[in-house]
């Protein structure tokens, strides 16, 4: 028998959305709600520590930015898909969020006179990103992580794995997760559920996240009913470290780095005449990959073809006080010092617009449980991210997840349930430690990873759209004959890996079968067959619902409330 652990809100992810949640739910009860945040790594080593550039916000409206400049630069970066209620919501609620985390002491690199400072970013407007160097999501990381220490009524779950939702009659019950130091599947039971698990990059081969990014949270409430929205939209960061597609800030060209190609030619300017290397993500990552397919890259390892980013023309001082970490990435990884050499890059995966399907105050379908960050899609983002929106996103919608999540558990009673899907779940993971078949999982996921990388990046078309699909669907096939050649309990990484790679297939399924659906060109979705946009068929949100045979596609309409869509251009 299962044993059932009770807490009244419980957090799964410990990321910036995490934390922000469960401190919000604590501050709000004023303690009196027991917290869970449940973790598959430590809670500080989620990916978010990652985040490098920094986080938007208005905080210069004395020098012309304003709430309707980001408004309408969000919107027109995410090339109109984005639900415009949603975005101003978010967009008000930054300036607090950045004032709060220097509360809490988070050392915001400042201005002389004093002031927290702001560095431009690609298709802002105007400078809005706080920045701490470029190791933001580290200190922002840090910061939550000191402040939730602080409250006795947290208890953090380090090193257990989600496995499924509780769900009876629309309502939240909790989850089931394994305890992996011992191998044991526990339940806890919750009145409020947030998730806050993240994204799924590492369904590609050449991507910057890092190895938990597998999309659990996404795929354990996709197959528990809960519709999953514009998976399609995939961002390719245009300044992945060649070879091994560590994350070069988009800071280094705020700061001024110039992107070149074999030729020494600035690009850009034939791309995004006014921006240059500041604009949007997709279309500097759709520049760069142009030169590079017609012959102007320079010749990368294992066909990683790249073009250049220089910072050999800015002051030593610039790269040694707000790029020091790119220096050390660098010099430790490929021997560059960016100081007097250029740096090769490509675009590489870097971020899900997709994500599971809630409302503009971050509510799924199902009663009592939200989800804030990459894990969701508010939309917030619509087919292109804009820089520093993302950390911004799990900052906002933690609070206000956080918040809404402890307002319903106050108001709740202790949470009941028959039990059924326990027993169900501890089947499943029983036949699942039990299955000695012939495929090796990890072969399957090398062969996902690299389809991905070829069949669905930065340009799409329809060929190799339905050969990934195919390929997908071949896999998922296989994967039912698997060989989990570790039997044991105690800190079996082989079956966490197994369960990994079985989310990554749902999520790779949904993203292809969506892009090969969408007849069109939006943002980070580039058909080759479809170069232009289309609003009038496609200016929608695509809704995927579980079935066991693959996604089962439906479409929702985009909030639209001051700006109607125009050509994008920079």
């Amino acid at each position: 028998m299962m044993e059932r652990i009770q807490h009244d809100v419980v957090v799964i992810g410990s990321g910036l959305a995490g934390l922000r949640a469960a401190i919000e739910a604590s501050r709000l009860s004023n303690g009196k709600l027991d917290v869970a945040v449940v973790t598959k790594t430590h809670g500080l080593r989620s990916h978010s520590v990652c985040a490098q550039g920094g986080t938007a916000a208005v905080l210069r409206t004395d020098e012309g930015d304003s709430f309707e400049l980001h408004e309408w630069d969000t919107i027109k970066g995410a090339d109109f898909l984005a639900d415009q209620d949603a975005v101003e919501l978010f967009i008000k609620m930054l300036p607090k969020e950045m004032l709060q985390l220097e509360h809490w002491g988070l050392p915001w690199s400042r201005r002389s006179d004093g002031r927290i400072d702001l560095r431009p970013f690609g298709g802002h407007s105007h400078p809005r990103a706080c920045y701490a160097a470029d190791k933001t999501g580290f200190y922002e990381m840090a910061t939550l992580y000191n402040t939730l220490l602080k409250y006795d009524n947290v208890e953090i779950y380090d090193e257990w794995f989600l496995t499924s939702l509780i769900i009876e009659d629309n309502v939240f019950k909790g989850i089931t997760a394994i305890e992996m130091k011992t191998g044991e599947l526990y339940c806890i039971t919750a009145a409020a559920g947030i998730i806050a698990t993240g994204g799924s990059g590492r369904i590609y081969r050449f991507t910057t996240y890092g190895h938990s990014a597998t999309g659990d949270g996404i795929a354990v409430a996709y197959r528990a009913g809960i519709p999953i929205k514009d998976m399609e939209f995939i961002q390719f960061h245009p300044t992945g470290l060649v070879p091994n597609g560590i994350l070069i800030t988009e800071g280094a060209r705020g700061e001024g780095g110039h992107l070149k190609n074999n030729k020494g030619e600035r690009f850009m300017e034939k791309y995004a005449p006014d921006r240059m290397e500041l604009a949007p993500r997709d279309i500097v990552a759709r520049a760069e990959m142009r030169e590079i397919l017609e012959g102007r890259g320079f010749e990368g390892p294992d066909g990683l073809d790249y073009v250049q980013i220089y910072l050999t023309h800015l002051e030593p001082e610039t790269i040694y006080e707000k790029l020091s970490q790119i220096r050390e990435v660098t010099m430790k990884f490929i021997g560059v010092d960016p100081v007097s050499e250029p740096i090769p890059i490509r675009p590489v995966q870097h971020y899900s617009m997709g994500g599971i399907d809630v409302d503009i105050y971050g509510s799924t379908k199902v009663k009592g449980l939200w989800a804030a960050g990459e894990v969701c899609c508010v939309s917030l983002h619509g087919a292109n991210r804009l820089g520093t929106n993302s950390t911004a996103d799990c900052l906002v919608y933690g609070k206000i997840t956080g918040e809404k999540a402890a307002d319903y558990a106050l108001r709740s009673s202790k949470t009941a349930f028959s039990g059924k899907e326990l027993e169900e779940e501890e089947r499943r993971m029983s036949k699942l430690l039990s299955m000695s078949g012939d495929e090796n999982p990890f072969d399957i996921k090398r062969e996902l990873r690299a389809d991905m990388d070829v069949n669905i990046g930065v340009f799409r078309n329809k060929d190799g759209l339905e050969k990934v699909v195919k390929k997908i669907r071949e896999l998922k096939k296989r994967f039912k004959n698997i060989n989990v050649e570790d039997k044991s309990r105690v800190y079996n990484t082989n079956l966490t890996s197994i369960l990994e790679i079985e989310n990554m297939l749902e999520i790779a399924e949904v993203v292809s079968v969506g892009a090969l659906a969408r007849e069109e060109s939006r943002g980070a979705h580039y058909r080759l067959d479809f170069p232009e946009r289309d609003d009038v068929k496609w200016l929608k949100h695509t809704v995927a619902h579980y079935t066991p045979e693959g996604p089962k596609l439906g479409y929702k309409s985009v909030t639209l409330t001051k700006w109607k869509p125009v050509e994008r251009k920079y």
